[in-house]
């Protein structure tokens, strides 16, 4: 077992504030709309939403190696901006990796858009680090759905724009 870690980071013309709400907020029913094509579903299987919750993400036939993985939310600190979790079953978990924990943070830019940066820690199952190949795949997946979310909240500006309080009572 190794230990790893993967770095990676993301400017987005997306206001932090409404890319939270939709990427980390409701990301159980924002994710399947902006993302339908390799997201069918993801449940809230504890939890209402912040530290504790888990979440089941179910995905369609475009995702080859798994059909859902199951996270739990670790931190979830809405003044900063900092989201932590770790994959609890599923995913990559049991076949790549032993453990595997994401945090992403977002920070305003001086031109009001967004940057995202994305540091997981993982414990290998053999040997040796992940691959390129593995690595490379990780962020591609994650840049997916970043990339989903914003042409989506691109296409809908009034989407998510009012306040977090709103959000939460969906």
């Amino acid at each position: 077992m190794v230990l790893g870690t993967i770095v990676d980071e993301h400017k987005s013309p997306i206001a932090v504030e409404r890319l939270w709400k939709a990427l980390i907020c409701d990301a159980h029913n924002f994710m399947p709309k902006a993302l339908p094509q390799v997201i069918s579903s993801i449940d809230l299987l504890e939890g209402d939403g912040g530290v504790g919750t888990i979440k089941k993400f179910n995905f369609t036939e475009v995702v080859k190696e798994f059909r859902y993985v199951k996270d739990r939310v670790e931190i979830m600190d809405n003044e900063n901006h900092v989201f932590r979790y770790s994959i609890v079953e599923g995913g990559i978990l049991g076949f790549k990796v032993n453990s595997y924990v994401a945090e992403v943070t977002f920070t305003s830019s001086s031109d009001g858009d967004c940057f995202a940066k994305l540091k997981i820690e993982y414990e290998s199952l053999g040997d040796s680090l992940l691959s390129e190949e593995d690595v490379r795949n990780i962020k591609q997946g994650i840049l997916t759905m970043v990339k989903a979310a914003e042409r989506f909240l691109l296409a809908n500006p009034n989407a998510y724009a009012q306040g977090l309080e709103e959000v939460r009572t969906k």
